[in-house]
């Protein structure tokens, strides 16, 4: 057998050089590596975290920033809403907005209003809903010179009203006391007519008209129609059905944030105060003070049921008495279940006192 033999003339081809890894090298890399991933692990877990918690919320309030609006501010500006996971916008109210329509447009999560609002707002089939109250009743009222001394005086008189008032405390109030419709003319939030006519009375509230006419030097004398029976509450906090039934927990954070304010907003009012100046530098310090002093001496925040049940409750016998009330009054047909305007579930729940 013949065998054959090649030499390659070819150079061999070299080895590559292959770093040599040492157990040294290994474990520094091995520990590198595990950092790394803790860290990248970690950033995930807290990006998750934040995107869980943190709910967008708008709530719009019924008018410009104001002392009826402490527990909302004071919330915000003590971090009780981010304590919650929320990021609330707080839109103000005004005299050329409708928290209805803009609710229901989906500008608002969250609007202020009446518990009339809502049972008017079930008359046309709108799905709105009740779920707390920051006062325990309405703070309307009838401001007069120091000669009224009852709304049984206010014959005679020239009366400013509103236009939403027309449609609510004016016909039960003009049935009470034997007034007229004569005796009315429009209130447009314009204190001179009542300053000039001492003959005249209006409408308003204990932390605003009341503080702008002693500035003027009118003495008067502020008549609360929850006195007279009067039975609404003041400023519920409306949402629509599908917002309650798709984010109960969010509302009910919201809501929990909210009256642990008004209870902060109780003992030191300072933080919402400076809160609300920022938003409505119109709203000095000196007026805040003032509404300040109202809100807290009527009680209307922690007064009533709000002393067993918890801040912001409603009742079932509250919206029927309004309910009631609206009927009575031939404002609201009889067929409106007031049962559907209401949700006391989450506030009962908080029982914040």
């Amino acid at each position: 057998m013949v065998r054959f033999s090649f030499v390659s003339s070819m150079k061999p081809r070299s080895t590559p050089q292959v770093p040599i890894m040492t157990c040294h090298s290994y474990r520094v890399g091995f520990v590198l590596a595990a950092k790394l991933c803790f860290i990248v692990i970690a950033g995930f877990l807290v990006a998750l975290q934040e995107a869980k918690a943190e709910e967008h919320i708008t709530v719009l309030t019924n008018w410009y920033a104001q002392a009826e609006h402490g527990g909302i501010y004071q919330a915000e500006a003590s971090g009780g809403y981010q304590r919650e996971g929320l990021a609330v916008t707080i839109k103000q109210g005004g005299p050329q907005l409708n928290g209805m329509q803009l609710l229901l447009a989906g500008e608002a999560d969250i609007v202020l209003g009446y518990d009339l609002q809502v049972l008017k707002s079930l008359e046309n089939k709108v799905p709105v809903v009740a779920v707390a109250a920051s006062f325990q009743s309405d703070l309307v009222g009838i401001m007069a010179r120091e000669d009224v001394h009852s709304l049984a005086d206010l014959k005679g008189k020239t009366i400013l009203v509103a236009t939403p008032g027309r449609a609510t405390w004016w016909p039960w109030l003009k049935k009470k006391y034997d007034l007229s419709d004569d005796q009315v003319k429009p209130y447009t939030f314009n204190l001179q007519p009542f300053v000039a006519d001492g003959n005249t009375v209006q409408q308003a509230y204990p932390s605003s008209e009341p503080f702008q006419a002693a500035k003027s030097g009118v003495p008067v004398r502020f008549l609360p129609l929850k006195q007279e029976g009067y039975p609404p509450y003041g400023l519920v906090f409306v949402v629509t059905r599908d917002t309650l039934l798709h984010r109960p927990e969010v509302i009910k954070r919201f809501l929990k944030a909210t009256f642990e304010g008004w209870r902060a907003y109780l003992v030191d009012p300072s933080l919402a105060q400076a809160a609300i100046h920022d938003a409505n530098p119109a709203m000095t310090e000196e007026q805040l003070a003032y509404g300040y002093t109202q809100l807290k001496s009527m009680g209307v925040i922690d007064s009533g049921d709000a002393k067993t049940l918890g801040l912001g409750i409603i009742t079932d016998a509250r919206f029927k008495a309004t309910y009631d009330f609206l009927t009575g009054e031939g404002l609201l047909k009889p067929e409106v279940d007031y049962h559907d305007a209401f949700d006391d579930r989450l506030i009962k729940d908080l029982h914040i006192q």
